[in-house]
């Protein structure tokens, strides 16, 4: 019981935490409507052009970033083409993320499955902690459907078909 009551009180301090961070300035730098994750802050940011549309806080992939390997846990790093939103049973919606590229497979980049998507059907009710714990298997996750109807709104409106992950 005890430690159920510590764990509880570590999530909601790492959520409070992430939560209370700003987000990033300067990561609205391309001349194009794109999607910046800034994966050392968890943060998604909207962009068009050089401003900053909206942010969200975000979980990464639970073995951390710098995919290579499929079945690494990773999130990938670099800059690439979004898919047109579609619906998952399993998160509500899944934004594709055209990884690997036709040159990171030629340097042995293996993978995919990779995207942006909601919470998992059988955890949204947990709102803005999902994000408490980076577990996706290489994706990027926002925490509620809510954000993740405002991000593909956007997507599909600014007709956005990057996605930079640094």
């Amino acid at each position: 019981m005890i430690r159920a009551a510590v764990a509880a009180l570590v999530v909601l301090a790492l959520a409070d935490a992430r939560a209370a961070t700003p987000p990033p300035s300067g990561l609205c730098t391309a001349t194009d409507a794109r999607v910046v994750v800034a994966t050392a802050r968890h943060t998604l940011a909207l962009c068009e052009r050089d401003r900053q549309v909206a942010t969200f806080p975000v979980r990464l992939g639970r073995g951390g970033v710098g995919k290579t390997t499929e079945g690494d846990g990773k999130t990938p790093l670099g800059t690439y083409p979004l898919g047109d939103p579609r619906a998952s049973k399993r998160y509500g919606t899944f934004i594709p993320i055209g990884y690997p590229t036709a040159e990171q497979r030629r340097r042995g980049f293996s993978g995919g499955d990779v995207g942006v998507h909601g919470p998992h059907r059988w955890v949204r009710w947990l709102g803005s902690l999902v994000n408490s714990f980076d577990s996706s298997d290489g994706c990027v996750g926002l925490a509620t459907d809510a954000e993740m109807a405002a991000l593909t709104a956007w997507v599909e409106a600014a007709r956005a078909r990057t996605i930079e992950l640094r």
